[in-house]
């Protein structure tokens, strides 16, 4: 396979390699291949009118229109002349489906349905237009180099949508392709060098001008290249704060209007708040409304179910809306509202991320760095900002809607239903059949949900037990519905994933059920306080909250019956633990000691109301790491420069004044004039004499009369060693040596001179050292090894 051929070839690879980042965003990941084919047909396009030849912008055109066509085969061909030569009618085609790509990039959750055409086409054709800017570069016009700057995008666009969990393993990927696709850019490059003078000899007793060819050791300094680069991100440690970082550092993506956000899970330290020993006030509300028995504070939502638990999806955040928030999601004109007005006084000591208001908010006032994620219309803290001492002003919706309204809500969205109502397949089966077992004889979604809330909260049986563990895996609902004891989060998550089942939109929403009244007209939320209820989606209403957790909380008025013997706990009441008196015995806890508790010294790790302690900053080692770090970034792009730097000071420093001493520093100085030559673009030519190479470098150097008058004086020291029986010392070498040097410098081009300085290219001769080293190394091995002898085959 030819050099060319090669090169294509892992311009090819390196933009796939790079595409596997893309992979986390959809599901399943079968584009991938579909992307390859289609990939290696432009390239090949691209290959066969490189060997025509044709000039290289036709190249570059017949590759663009084979894309465009294997695109249209793909995507459009019921629009197009032959099912491949596309018309305005497919450019139509093409742009429908671009636009309903973006509605569902926006609409969806990672991962993705790959169902959609206009997802399926924005990746492919995004693979395709990233590499034939990788093939451009790096093979028709012969510069690899720049062609990562493309892979570099391409990394970047899914580094900047996935979560994040595995952004590392996908870089290490797309690293590997492009360090690879330069190492066969520089073996091809350096293949044509042909032989270099002074090259160390391969074997014992072999000609000392005997050059190692860069082809054959390309491949060993690119794998120890690769090592080292591969290597150093994997020991540097991870310093990016989350949602829950006790810092909380790094929510926001920058300090603009962009970015997004993503969320560990919320729920395990739930449960320790609510077992603390002391109820610590956390929040002081103050509001308007004429019921606060309905003032949920909510937090955050959590909609990305996958079987074991839920979770925040990745969301796009942007600047907090000046004035009034968009209208909330669903919510009709006939559905009755009033406007409420909350001020809310955060503890001193409490430092949450994501702010917690009424939902649904319609404005907030707050000083600070904040940023808002308008599906969930929450507001998360950016790079550091959180509620610690915080006093703000939220404006938000009191809906009322009524049953009557709720029952006769028209289907949702397709796209929302689709998203909201998925549910994975490691899901029991016993939850779905219970969810239609007790919503049996329901004529409509509402009836459904609220044949859900009693059968938790009334006629099941359910128990509310703070000590039950929140529990993990796809058995974990399928364990609360046979044991029916647990606390808020259990009933939330059975909830909202029976709701799933019978097909209505649901989430689940973690923050503080309705505190307890003061004399004052304020009402303190604290540490018990903490909840999780789940939102069911009704079109024309919007996401409604629902309360199946028993004496928890407050029931909505819209799902209660007003009848005399109602079940249902009274909504004046407010939210109290069913045991709200400490217990005399420390509650139990995974996390930490009930000491530590006492101490206020427990970690946590969610988005409910748990109190975040001070680290004191990194620890020592993690400075040490990323100091280390630093220098290795700093130090390895200036290793060619210092190396060569340490070789010229050897090679022209001082030296023995014996005759002995005087062949070694001639050559060494001949040995390094070569090498500035290379430096220089003049590679050297070990087939001519020392007087044939000087007059070569004279030429094509272009030198002026004093560089070449001192070019001529070292190869006359060159031929006194190697020639005269008893050669005399020289004089003034060193100098000689800079003159030309100066010389060069002089007649070539600023890019050339900083190239020489900072890349130069007789930095080559580390490889030979290392591969003569290694091939000797080899050989010892091989001679230390017993060798067994077959037999004759011979009778004695």
């Amino acid at each position: 396979m030819s050099g060319r051929a090669r090169l294509a070839l892992w311009a090819w690879g390196a933009t796939l390699m790079a595409a596997c980042a893309l992979l986390p965003l959809v599901d399943p990941a079968f584009w991938i291949l579909e992307a390859a084919i289609l990939l290696a047909v432009q390239s090949g396009v691209g290959a066969v009118a490189r060997r025509v030849p044709l000039a290289r912008p036709l190249t570059v055109a017949a590759q663009a229109v084979a894309g465009l066509m294997l695109l249209t085969l793909d995507f459009a061909r019921g629009q197009a002349l032959a099912g491949l030569i596309p018309g305005p009618e497919a450019f139509r085609h093409f742009a429908e489906l671009l636009r309903e790509g973006g509605d569902d990039i926006a609409r969806y959750a990672i991962p993705a349905p790959l169902e959609s055409d206009g997802i399926r086409l924005m990746l492919v054709g995004g693979v395709l237009v990233i590499g034939l800017l990788v093939d451009t570069l790096a093979v028709t016009f012969r510069s690899a180099a720049p062609a990562g700057l493309p892979l570099l995008a391409l990394y970047s666009v899914a580094a900047g949508l996935s979560d994040g969990g595995a952004d590392w393993l996908w870089f290490l990927v797309a690293a590997a392709g492009y360090l690879m696709l330069l190492l066969t850019e520089g073996r091809e490059r350096l293949s044509q060098w042909g032989r270099v003078f002074g090259g160390p000899p391969r074997h014992p007793g072999g000609d000392h001008g005997a050059a190692v060819a860069p082809v054959r050791t390309g491949r060993r300094i690119g794998a120890l290249a690769l090592g080292v680069a591969l290597a150093v991100p994997l020991a540097l440690p991870a310093m990016d704060g989350g949602l829950l970082d006790g810092t909380g550092a790094g929510i926001g993506s920058g300090t603009g209007g962009g970015g997004t956000i993503s969320a560990v899970n919320p729920l395990v330290s739930l449960r320790d708040s609510l077992n603390v020993d002391e109820d610590r006030q956390v929040l002081t509300v103050k509001t308007d409304s004429s019921d606060v028995s309905g003032l949920y504070l909510r937090i955050v939502s959590l909609d990305d179910f996958d079987g074991s638990t839920w979770k925040p999806s990745k969301r796009n955040i942007t600047a907090v809306p000046g004035g009034t928030f968009p209208a909330p999601a669903g919510l009709g004109p006939d559905v009755e509202r009033v406007q409420t007005q909350t001020t809310i006084s955060a503890a001193d000591w409490y430092a949450q991320d994501w702010l917690p208001m009424p939902y649904p908010p319609s404005g907030v006032r707050i000083g600070g760095n904040w940023r808002y994620e308008p599906v969930g219309m929450t507001l998360v803290g950016d790079h550091g900002q959180n509620t610690r001492g915080l006093t703000y002003e939220v404006r938000s919706l009191e809906v009322r809607p009524t049953a009557e309204q709720l029952a006769a809500a028209p289907p949702p969205p397709a796209a929302l239903r689709r998203e909201y109502t998925e549910l994975p397949d490691s899901l029991p089966p016993v939850v779905a059949r219970t969810a239609r077992e007790v919503t049996e004889g329901a004529s409509n979604a509402y009836e459904q949900a609220v044949a859900l809330q009693e059968y938790f909260a009334i006629t099941g049986g359910f128990q509310y037990d703070t000590q039950v563990q929140v529990g993990s895996g796809s058995q974990a609902i399928a364990r609360f519905l046979k044991d029916k004891q647990g606390f808020c989060v259990h009933f939330s998550f059975a909830m909202a994933a029976m709701a799933r089942s019978l097909d209505i939109p649901a989430r689940v929403a973690v923050g503080f059920a309705p505190g307890s009244p003061q004399g004052d007209g304020s009402v303190a939320v604290g540490l018990r306080d903490a909840h999780a209820w789940p939102e069911l989606y009704f079109e024309g209403v919007g996401w409604t909250r629902f309360e199946p957790t028993p004496t928890r909380g407050s029931v909505p008025s819209y799902t209660v019956e007003n009848t005399p013997g109602n079940a249902v706990p009274d909504p004046a009441l407010p939210s109290r633990n069913a045991t709200s008196e400490p217990s005399a015995a420390p509650s139990a806890s995974e996390s930490c000691s009930a000491q530590q508790r006492k101490l206020e010294a427990c970690p946590s790790e969610s988005a409910a109301a748990t109190p975040v302690t001070g680290g004191g900053g990194p620890k020592w080692y993690v400075v040490l790491a990323w100091s280390l770090g630093g220098l290795a970034v700093l130090v390895l792009p200036l290793a060619p420069m210092l190396w060569r730097m340490r070789i010229r000071s050897v090679r022209l420093g001082a030296h023995g004044r014996a005759e002995a001493d005087t062949a070694p520093h001639v050559l060494a100085v001949w040995e390094e004039l070569a090498d500035t030559a290379w430096d220089f673009g003049i590679p050297p030519d070990e087939s001519q004499t020392p007087r044939g190479a000087a007059a070569r470098l004279v030429r094509l150097g272009q030198l002026d009369p004093d560089a070449a008058a001192a070019v001529h004086r070292v190869a006359d020291a060159v031929e006194q060693v190697l020639y005269a029986p008893r050669p005399r010392p020289a004089v003034g070498l060193t100098q000689d040596v800079h003159r030309v040097s100066a010389g060069l410098r002089a007649t070539v081009s600023r890019r050339t001179a900083l190239r020489a300085r900072f890349a130069p290219r007789s930095t080559v001769r580390v490889v030979w050292v290392l591969s003569a080293r290694w091939a000797a190394f080899k050989r010892r091995v091989s001679a230390a090894r017993p060798t067994l002898r077959k037999p004759s085959g011979q009778r004695g």
